[in-house]
């Protein structure tokens, strides 16, 4: 191990440890529990209030089609039936990976070969992966495909017999528009709750050493390495939180396809390096692998409630967390900082 790669260890580490003790504040975590139950309640209460105005239109268009997808799931319900563990396996493994790799194809290409300028442009970090080191990169692919394939496919066994518990998760009806889309704030809600706690947890000195501190091996993140992970980490940091929610409250396979799709769509955007047009921004969690000790969460409501996101608020990638509605790079409409004699 070099000096650079111990101090470097070091500061991560310490890092961890001395925000640790910054983090809480005044009242203790307890204190913040109690916030964040009040932020997710009135939330609740929000989409009570408001949700049918807001689905009424929306179920319109699903009452439109809705016929046509009831149709298409009855053909393959009838082509599986009496085979649900395979019809189960089938949607939730091939859906997803289709999701995953296909999202990541085309920034895969652009880390490696650093074209088209046209999305290179839009990198975060400007002075890293520019190409990407292609050892590291073979290192990352196969920890990536064992985790996606083993790993994953294991836990979809586990969620099929918890799922076939409580009820029949291909059942022969779809879900209504109202009731997926409550599903899927509710999964929301679910996995910023127990990514955020978990991942913090991964970030104590003894867990990140061993386990956490494999992921952080890329300061500057690309698409793929959202699931380069160490094996425990990946499953208690990256499924637990994901499969809980379809687990509870016993949804179709259709809701719960659609959900892990969102699920690594969204964290290969997180994690992509490239604030695009028109995309979700992933300054967020670009910082949390830059600085370590920050922005813990995906939405970013327990990092506020916490004060996880202090450092962030106060900086030019704060600045930059927002959607970017036109194709000028933010880098370039809010450039850094220049230091004095620059």
């Amino acid at each position: 191990m070099s000096v650079e790669t111990a101090a470097s260890g070091a500061r991560e580490a310490g890092g961890s440890r001395g925000s640790s003790g910054r983090q809480e504040g005044p009242g203790g975590l307890w204190d913040s529990v109690k916030k964040a139950g009040f932020v997710i309640g009135s939330g609740i209460l929000f989409l009570a209030a408001f949700g049918n105005s807001l689905t009424w239109h929306l179920q319109r268009f699903w009452g439109a089609s809705g016929d046509f997808w009831q149709n298409l799931w009855t053909k393959l319900y009838v082509a599986y039936e009496g085979h649900d563990a395979s019809l189960f396996f089938l949607g939730t493994m091939l859906a997803p990976t289709l999701a995953f790799w296909g999202s990541n194809a085309l920034l895969l290409w652009v880390d490696i070969t650093g074209t088209p300028s046209f999305i290179t442009r839009y990198r975060i970090q400007l002075d890293k992966n520019n190409p990407v080191d292609p050892a590291k990169l073979r290192q990352a692919l196969k920890c990536v495909l064992f985790n996606h394939v083993v790993i994953s496919g294991a836990m979809t066994v586990v969620v099929y017999y918890l799922m076939s518990w409580r009820g029949n998760p291909c059942g022969p009806e779809l879900p209504t528009f109202h009731w997926a889309l409550m599903e899927l704030a509710a999964f929301s809600i679910l996995e910023e709750i127990l990514f955020y706690y978990s991942h913090r947890l991964f970030h104590q000195p003894s867990l990140y050493k061993h386990y956490h501190k494999q992921h952080h091996e890329w300061t500057a993140p690309i698409g793929v390495v959202s699931i380069y992970a160490h094996p425990l980490e990946h499953v208690i940091s990256n499924l637990l939180p994901v499969v809980s929610g379809p687990v509870l409250l016993g949804s179709h396979l259709s809701t719960t396809s659609l959900w892990y799709c969102v699920a690594l769509v969204s964290t290969t955007i997180s994690h992509c390096g490239y604030h695009l047009p028109f995309l979700p921004s992933p300054e967020f969690h670009d910082f949390h692998h830059l600085r370590f000790n920050q922005c813990f969460g995906v939405f970013g409501i327990l990092d506020r409630l916490h004060g996880t996101d202090s450092k962030f608020r106060q900086s030019k990638q704060y600045e930059r967390h927002t959607l970017l509605t036109s194709f000028t790079p933010l880098n370039e409409s809010i450039p850094d900082t220049q230091k004095k004699g620059q």
